[in-house]
């Protein structure tokens, strides 16, 4: 059986220059280049987490998964050390949709929403 490596998200964007600055300068994701002349394609990355932003010439094709079930965020990441990346992203002025909180489902989790307004959601089980 094949190993599935790592999976990416694509969210639709405004301005593709701006959305991964907000992801390399905010939440510490890198970046090698841009795709398009002028760009409007480029993927963010952390560790071996992945989001693809593709810049869209219209917003009506920007569609946050909150738009439709506010319970749902669309993207979801599992970290070692909850507490250590929650502060982090306080000490950069990061917004939260949802601050540091155990969740009934043995999770401790936040949220945020990214200048397109979709939601990421990190996560680390209870011991």
């Amino acid at each position: 059986m094949s190993t599935i490596l790592s999976s990416a998200s694509v969210f639709l964007v405004r301005d593709v220059t701006h959305s991964a600055a907000f992801y390399r300068d905010m939440l510490g994701f890198t970046f090698s280049r841009y795709w398009g002349e002028p760009p409007s394609f480029c993927m963010v990355w952390r560790n071996e987490s992945c989001i693809m932003l593709a810049q869209v010439e219209d917003d009506q094709e920007i569609h946050p998964n909150r738009q439709n079930n506010h319970k749902m965020c669309d993207a979801y990441f599992w970290v070692d050390d909850i507490q250590q990346l929650f502060q982090e992203y306080q000490q950069k002025g990061v917004v939260f949709s949802c601050s540091l909180i155990e969740k009934p489902y043995g999770v401790l989790e936040f949220a945020l929403i990214d200048p397109d307004g979709y939601e990421l959601a990190f996560g680390r089980e209870l011991e």
